[in-house]
Order: structure tokens, then C-alpha cells, then sequence
């Protein structure tokens, strides 16, 4: 019997992925509709067809709409407008900007693109043999039409339109079909190779503002973003294969239930659709090897660059103008960049726009109004020949800064514009050098990449840059480079330089550079949250030889106000990449007299129409209501959150108390004023009466409560729920939390897979073994017992050998062979550099296990130290002697001890004698001795510590 998928399933995730798609991959202008069309003057009827384009197997069914104006008629034609969709979308994502068109006179032709919407076929990534000529298809199709003005028999008058996939559209159709009159693509890529797997090292000629390297045989793979794009292709669409075996197929069976039995068609075929959707099998096969290795391929690369405009721009003739989005973590600026140089590079009209907006941030109402009468003006002129020339000149936004007041302004509410794109036909970009300093720094890269650094998320990046810049870095993982106070506010319009001095072991490194806005009170601001990923190779391996190398940092718009110190960040993690799987240790400085190269642009300010997105985000908080709690809030949590100076030992520290309180409502004291600290590879035991604050202490260290008073940091970062840090360690406090109706290993499994890394780093075999879990590890957990319960859990801490590992009395249920396999293994843990920290209540057990302990009663601590310390402090010693013992009893009576004799020699209570003291005098009265050790155990030592407390 086959189970069932549950009802609604499949909807619920087609319901997720459009939510995703709509916050970021059609987060531009041309799927933003206005408050209403600027000149939507006609009349406008639409034609809805189904339109063959393709031969043999590559033959599909493109769904098409035509929004036809009054005016167009055979008698007076109009030009034509093409508008395709973005990734993800359909004809009805531009529907509101193709009516706009069509209300100023152009006939708009509207599709879904193969493999979306209503059409057939599968996603090529605007593949010149599919998707661009299925392009062409729609101009012959418009060349039919006796209402659309015709340059030559076949050969209409036309426009291209589109953003980002729609974008590259326009590009590569300008390239292949010379019969496209103007263009004008948006926030799209000049290089797909280089945009998802960028590397931004290597010399660059400088002249334009926002030139970025090339990627060559290596680049560091952007896996957020493309994992996004390949989930966007895997949602059904239509009646096809993958729709039939999912559930989602408009007919047939209820919602969520396969049309088809899966065993009764060609496994081939199905294993085509369920693990590569709606995407051709080249670029299926390119996305598994590259989301599996992290790496770029030849053949990978053939796949990017065969959808890439960068080949074919020496093609384009067609007026061009390039609308790129300052905030963008998928096409940043410098594919705009790249895209000018290549056109304007054959004599052809390019007017570059920059605006407040992009993949990550939906533009204003005010600035997509903006852009549609840019785009129609632009077409205006180069389809009708009416109105003024658009020129090529270049527009962005008026850089701003962060203030003293709540929140950054990223370009504010005015544009500025210079007569041309710096570097293109006159003078060369200006540049500002910054003298910059800071030391050569180690910087750890972990295994896997995990810890990882938090700079944005795909489609959300400028909602944090809004709130302040939010980011997280990990302690030891960066390297910063400082810039004095600015004396005077610099502007930065493009992408900044800089040369570092890199070394790393294995001769090669992956790092991310990235420039933070640090206020004079010491908060740091990312603008734009943009990093520039760094795959570097051919690296010297000798610290104090560095190899130097030119890095080109994110193209961004912003304001170093007066004041600030600009900062450049070189960390050696960031979770929307790929990372190492191998650990390693970089050495990064500054190059021999460095500097920052900050471009500028001289403009003149030109509008100031829109809002500024701050006040717009905090209309939006307004709305929801109780806005001024939720700002206090978010402002509170930017506090907290915003990446910080750590304390510099904090590797060597991996945990540090710091006069810890938590107190109750009700008056009670849990923990008071509680300081300790562990050290790299100690083994701590944490000791005390039942409520003598044990869990109280631990519950704080992994953030659940919070201390009334003190801090508490792990690895030199504090210790606050949520905080990065705590995915350096494992933890099993206060039972076990697994699910009864799974097997152990599911709990392990689902438990890591929550983290989001591969299995493979999990050690799960290694963590089972340790444990002693054996083949009840496939019984569902509510057959276990209590101890079995207890090795699943501490199995789980132990996944992926964490930093620091944390346990509450770990040993409870455990047999005896079962606590002496853990007393080793906990020993090879601390020896391997990491650290363990025990809690409980078999004493003997801590004395065999632990290097170190802390003594706790009732809240406080009353002592510290090694266990030969704490069984030393005090107490009797064990004393063996050659000769007589009866001789030694009576001197050390003489000197006031307590002797009594037992099977393996003397015991005596020294009292106020020391032992070097009651040595010398058995050997002056002719007493040879042989041993003299403590005799108290560690249960002595705890009980009369406790007792004394």
C-alpha cells in the first residue's frame, strides 16, 4: 500500500515557494505595480493564444497574451513592445506594466517563458537555442500582425523589456535576432558563471565605477541563491509528468494525491522530473554537482556560459538602457557594469540607472512610477523618434549615511545624475585613497564552514541593512582593517580596492571581503549587506612571505559620514556560500602601503520624488501597530545583535562566568555572583548538592534564561539566546527531549538535519558508538529505557564534535563499561583542542574524569581548581616508610599528628604540620620514607567543602 501525501501538501509548498519568489526574485521594478499607470490614456483589448514555437522534442506551447491600443490599427501600426518575466514568474507577473505600455500606444506582447506558467517544455536558463528563439518566434508572430509598424517584410518595430531573467532576455535577443530595435533589461546578469560563482580578486582597470573581476577557473558558489532558483524550477506548473507524480496537476485525483503510479512509467523519466523538475537535464545535472562539491566545473561553466550575455555583447546594436539595483546580492553592480562596457564598446547608445532597490528590496511606488516612464521614454524615442534623446548618462541614488537617529537611509529620496557612466567614452572614475591600518591576523575557516558568518539572506538583505546593518560574525573567523575617524564624509559610488597580503598551508583559500560603515560609538553598518566572496589560489604557504592580492569589494552607494571609521572585514565564512570542507588556518594583512580606492561620482541632483525605504519600512511597523514597542524591540535586538569587539583570548576561553546572578520574581537566589573560566582542552567538572545552581548555570550558558546580572560569553562572544556562537556547541541539560514515536536514529537524523549541514559532518557513526546504542537504535524510543533514552541524547550532543561540549549528568543509566568507554572518550575529546564540561553527582566518577572542577553551594562557589588541588586542600596523608612504622607513629605524635595504621601503610592527620616538615623529621630520627600521598579522595574533599559552606 502506498502512504498518501497529506491534502494540500504540494499546494502549501507551490503557496511557499511563490512567497519566496515574490519577496525576492521578483523584487523589481517591471513586477511592481503602481498606484497608477503615469499616461494610461487608450483603450486597451487583449488576445489570449497558444503559440507553437520549437521543432522535434524541443517543441513547446508558449501562452501568450497581446494588449492591443486603440490607436494601433492596419491603417496607422504601432511599434511593439516584447516584456518577458522574471525567474519563477509568468506573462501575468508584467500584466500591469504591459497594459501601462499599451495605454501609451504600443503593442505589447506578453508570455510565459518554457517551463512556467501555462506553457510547456523545460527551463534552459534563457538558452540561445530555446528560450532566445523562442523569442524570435514572438517577433515573427508579431511581423504577422497587419496593426504593428514594420521596418522591412518580417521585421517589426520592437522593444525588449525585462527583468532579471527577462533582463538576460533582452540582452541575448538583442545579440541573436538583430531584428530588436531598443532594449532596456533590469537588475539582470552579464555573467551567470561570475554572478554564482563570483570571486572578486585580481587587477581590474579601474575606469568604471563599478568594475568587478571576472571569475576564472574558480569562484566561490553563491549555494542560498541557486538553491533558491533550483526549488523555484522543482514547483509543478500545468498537467505535466512532475505535476502528475507530486499532486499537482490541475485534473484528476483530490489535491495532493499522484494522478500516476510511479512503477507503471520509465524510472528514467520519473527520476528526470522528481529531481529536476522542470529543468532540462544539462542544467539539472550542472546544479547537483555544484550544490554537492561547491566547486565550478568546465562543464558547469559551458551551462552558465551559454545563457550568459558577456560572450555575445559585441553583437548588440540595438540603444540599450541598464536599470541595476544598489541593492542586490544576486546581480550586483558590477554585471551593470560589465554589461555597459561590453555594448557601449561597439559605438551603441548605453545609459546606465542605478536605484534604490533590487533582488533583495522591492522598489518605492514612487521610484517604479520612475522607472516605467524611463523605460517608455526610452522606447519613445528609439521606436517613435518622439520626445527628447534620453542621452547616455548615468543616474543613481544621492549617496546617504548613518545618522545619530534610528536606522540607515541607503540613497534616500533623490536621485543624481552625470552626463555620462564614468570610464566609457570620457574621463576615468575619480577614487579617494583611504590609508588604512591593522596587523596580520590568523583566521580560522572550520570544517564545513559552520560556524558561519550572517551578512544577508537572499531577497531580505536591505530589510536588515534598514534596521541597521545587522550582522554576525564569528570570533577568530576575520580579519579588520581600520581607516582613521574621517575628517570629511566620503561618498562611495561603485565598488572600492584594496590589496591584502594572504598567505594559507595548503595554497589556496576561500575568504569574504566586505566594507562596514563603524559609527563613533562603535556599531557597524553593512551597507546594502553585499559581500565580495574571494577563491583564491596559488597562495604563498610561508606566513612571513605573503602572496598580495588586489580585491575589488561590493558596489555599493553610501555615505562615510564625518566621524566614521570605514572598516574593511576579511572573514573566512558567510552562510549564503559554499565553503571548505577542510579546516585551515589563513594569515591576512594589509599589503605594504595600502589603501582603500573608494570611487565617486560627480552628478547633479535631479528628483526628489519617493519615500525613503526607512520610513517607509517604519510606516509598515506603524501599521501593524504598538509601532513604538516593536521599534524599541527591533532596535534592542540590532543592539545586541550587531557584530562586536570579542575578547581577544576568547579562543583560548571558551567559556568565561563572569560574576553571574539569577535571581527570581519571588525573591530566590539561584546563582550568585558566580565567576569561573574553562581553558582549551580542560575537562570541568561541575559539582554540587542538589539546587546548588548546577543546571541554573548551564541553562544560562546556552541562553534559555538569561543572568540578572554578569556575563557570560563562549568563545569570547556573549552567551544571549540565539546567538551564533551556541552552534559551537553540544549540549544535553535537562532530559532528552526525543521524540517517542521515532527510532533513535531518526531523532539523531532529523536533530542534524535541522542544523542544516550534510550527514557527512554529523559523525553520527562515530557519536553512536560512543554512546553503546547498538541495533536498538532503529527501535522506535518509547520501547527505551530510561538509560537507553540517556546515550541517544548524549549521542546527540556529540554530533558534529562540537567546540564545547555540555553535558548534565551524562553517566545516568549508563552501565559500568558504558561510563568507562565515556571517561575515555571525553578524554580524546579534550585532547583534540576542544572542551568538555560535566555535570554530576558520582564524585568518584568526576575524580576519574575531569582535569579541572568547580565546587557549588547553594548559588555560590566555594572552590576551584584542579583535582589534585581540591583533594590536596586539607585532610590526611598516606605515608609509607622503611623500617619500623611503630618508630614513625611516635614521632609524628611527638610533633602533634594523628596516626593510625592501615593495610597499605600510615594514615596521619598532620594537623598544622606540614608534610616537608614531618618528612625531615622520620629521616633525622633514622625513618626512611618510601611514599607520602594524599589521602583523602574527592568525596572527602566535596563533603567538607560543601559542609564548611
Amino acid at each position: 500500500m502506498r502512504h498518501r501525501p497529506r491534502s494540500g501538501a504540494r499546494a502549501a509548498l507551490a503557496a511557499l515557494t511563490t512567497a519566496l519568489l515574490s519577496a525576492a526574485l521578483l523584487a523589481v521594478p517591471l513586477a511592481v505595480p503602481s498606484a497608477s499607470p503615469a499616461r494610461a490614456a487608450e483603450d486597451v483589448t487583449t488576445e489570449d493564444a497558444t503559440v507553437p514555437s520549437g521543432s522535434g522534442e524541443d517543441a513547446v506551447e508558449l501562452d501568450t497574451t497581446v494588449y492591443v491600443p486603440a490607436s494601433a490599427t492596419g491603417d496607422d501600426p504601432a511599434p511593439a513592445v516584447v516584456l518577458a518575466h522574471g525567474f519563477g514568474g509568468s506573462k501575468q507577473s508584467v500584466a500591469d506594466d504591459a497594459r501601462d505600455l499599451a495605454g501609451r500606444g504600443y503593442v505589447v506582447l506578453t508570455y510565459s517563458a518554457r517551463g512556467f506558467g501555462s506553457s510547456t517544455g523545460q527551463i534552459g536558463l534563457d538558452d540561445p537555442r530555446y528560450e532566445v528563439a523562442d523569442l524570435s518566434t514572438m517577433l515573427d508572430l508579431l511581423a504577422q500582425r497587419d496593426d504593428v509598424q514594420l521596418d522591412a517584410p518580417g521585421d517589426p518595430r520592437v522593444g525588449v523589456a525585462g527583468a532579471s531573467y527577462g533582463g538576460a532576455l533582452s540582452l541575448l535577443g538583442a545579440a541573436y535576432d538583430d531584428r530588436v530595435d531598443a532594449i532596456a533589461p533590469q537588475i539582470t546578469w552579464n555573467s551567470l558563471t561570475t554572478a554564482l560563482f563570483p570571486s572578486q580578486a585580481g587587477a581590474v582597470d579601474g575606469a568604471t565605477p563599478a568594475v568587478t573581476p571576472s571569475t576564472g577557473d574558480s569562484g566561490v558558489f553563491k549555494r542560498l541563491w541557486s538553491g533558491l532558483f533550483f526549488g523555484a524550477g522543482s514547483v509543478p506548473t500545468g498537467d505535466g509528468l512532475l505535476a502528475s507524480l507530486t499532486g499537482g496537476a490541475t485534473t484528476g485525483g483530490g489535491a495532493g494525491v499522484p494522478d500516476v503510479d510511479p512503477s507503471t512509467l520509465d524510472s528514467a523519466a520519473v527520476e528526470q522530473a522528481l529531481t529536476c523538475g522542470r529543468f532540462r537535464a544539462d542544467i539539472c545535472a550542472a546544479y547537483q554537482v555544484a550544490a554537492a562539491s561547491g566547486t565550478l566545473t568546465p562543464d558547469i561553466a559551458a551551462v552558465l556560459d551559454r545563457s550568459s550575455p558577456a560572450g555575445v555583447l559585441d553583437r548588440i546594436t540595438a540603444p540599450t538602457l541598464l536599470v541595476q539595483g544598489t541593492q542586490d546580492s544576486l546581480f550586483g553592480l558590477g554585471q551593470a557594469d560589465a554589461n555597459a562596457r561590453g555594448i557601449a564598446a561597439n559605438g551603441t547608445p548605453v545609459k546606465v540607472v542605478w536605484y534604490d532597490g533590487g533582488h533583495d528590496a522591492s522598489a518605492s511606488e514612487g521610484d517604479t512610477a520612475d522607472l516605467r516612464d524611463l523605460v517608455a521614454g526610452w522606447f519613445d524615442f528609439h521606436l517613435r523618434g518622439d520626445g527628447t534623446d534620453p542621452g547616455t548618462g548615468f543616474t543613481f541614488p544621492v549617496p546617504t549615511g548613518v545618522g545619530a537617529a534610528v536606522g540607515s537611509v541607503q540613497g534616500g529620496s533623490r536621485t543624481e545624475t552625470a552626463t555620462d557612466y564614468p570610464g566609457l567614452a570620457g574621463d576615468e572614475v575619480q577614487r579617494t585613497d583611504v590609508p588604512l591600518s591593522g596587523t596580520t591576523f590568523p583566521v580560522v575557516t572550520p570544517p564545513g564552514g559552520n560556524p558561519a558568518a550572517i551578512t544577508t539572506v537572499p531577497g531580505l538583505g536591505a530589510v536588515t541593512a534598514a534596521l541597521g546593518g545587522t550582522t554576525v560574525e564569528i570570533p577568530g573567523q576575520f580579519a579588520a582593517f581600520d581607516s582613521e575617524p574621517l575628517t570629511d564624509a566620503v561618498d562611495v559610488v561603485g565598488a572600492s580596492t584594496v590589496t591584502l597580503a594572504v598567505s594559507s598551508p595548503t595554497g589556496t583559500a576561500t575568504l569574504f571581503a566586505k566594507l562596514y560603515d563603524v559609527s563613533a560609538d562603535g556599531s557597524q553598518t553593512l551597507p546594502s549587506g553585499l559581500v565580495a566572496p574571494l577563491a583564491l589560489t596559488g597562495l604563498s604557504t610561508d606566513p612571513t612571505a605573503p602572496t598580495e592580492v588586489e580585491v575589488t569589494l561590493p558596489g555599493i552607494v553610501h555615505r562615510f559620514e564625518t566621524g566614521h571609521t570605514m572598516r574593511v572585514l576579511v572573514s573566512s565564512t558567510d552562510q549564503a556560500f559554499a565553503a571548505p570542507a577542510e579546516s585551515g588556518v589563513y594569515a591576512v594583512g594589509l599589503a605594504d602601503g595600502a589603501v582603500l580606492a573608494a570611487p565617486d561620482v560627480d552628478g547633479t541632483v535631479t528628483s526628489t520624488s519617493g519615500a525613503t525605504r526607512w520610513w517607509v519600512l517604519l510606516g509598515v511597523l506603524a501599521a501593524l501597530g504598538v509601532a513604538g514597542v516593536v521599534v524599541a524591540k527591533l532596535w534592542g535586538a540590532r543592539r545586541r545583535r550587531q557584530l562586536s569587539v570579542v575578547e581577544p583570548d576568547g579562543e583560548d576561553v571558551p567559556l568565561r562566568f563572569t560574576g553571574v546572578t539569577k535571581s527570581y520574581k519571588d525573591g530566590f537566589t539561584a546563582v550568585r555572583d558566580l565567576s569561573f573560566e574553562v581553558r582549551r582542552g580542560q575537562v570541568l567538572g561541575l559539582l554540587g548538592p542538589n539546587g546548588a545552581g548546577k543546571t541554573t548555570s548551564l541553562r544560562m550558558l546556552m541562553g534559555l534564561i538569561r543572568p540578572s546580572e554578569g556575563t557570560i560569553s563562549v568563545f569570547g562572544h556573549p552567551a544571549t539566546a540565539g546567538a551564533p556562537v551556541l552552534s559551537r556547541l553540544g549540549s544535553f541539560v535537562e532530559g532528552t527531549g526525543l521524540q517517542p514515536h521515532l527510532s533513535g536514529r531518526d531523532n539523531l537524523e532529523l536533530y542534524w538535519a535541522a542544523t542544516g549541514r550534510p550527514l557527512e559532518d554529523a559523525h553520527l557513526d562515530e557519536a553512536v558508538e560512543i554512546a553503546g546504542l547498538g541495533t536498538a537504535l532503529d527501535k522506535r524510543v518509547r520501547s527505551y529505557s530510561q538509560g537507553m533514552r540517556q546515550r541517544v541524547a548524549i549521542a546527540q550532543a556529540m554530533l558534529g564534535l562540537p567546540d564545547l561540549l555540555v553535558l548534565d549528568e551524562p553517566t545516568n543509566g549508563l552501565d559500568p563499561p558504558q561510563i568507562h568507554a565515556m571517561r575515555q572518550v571525553l578524554h580524546d575529546y579534550a585532547a583534540t583542542g576542544r572542551t568538555v564540561i560535566v555535570s554530576s553527582h558520582l564524585l568518584a566518577e568526576i575524580e576519574q574524569t575531569c582535569s579541572h572542577v568547580v565546587v557549588m553551594a547553594k548559588g555560590q562557589k566555594v572552590a576551584e581548581g584542579t583535582v589534585e588541588e581540591i583533594i590536596g586542600t586539607g585532610g590526611a596523608v598516606l605515608l609509607v616508610v622503611q623500617g619500623d612504622p611503630e618508630r614513625a607513629a611516635e614521632v609524628l605524635t611527638g610533633l602533634g599528628a594523628t596516626v593510625e595504621r592501615a593495610d597499605e601503610g600510615l594514615v596521619v592527620e598532620l594537623g598544622d604540620l606540614s608534610r616537608a616538615e614531618a618528612v625531615a623529621a622520620l629521616v633525622e630520627a633514622g625513618v626512611g620514607v618510601d611514599q607520602i600521598s594524599p589521602r583523602r579522595r574527592l568525596e572527602d574533599a566535596f563533603l567538607s567543602l560543601v559542609g564548611e559552606s
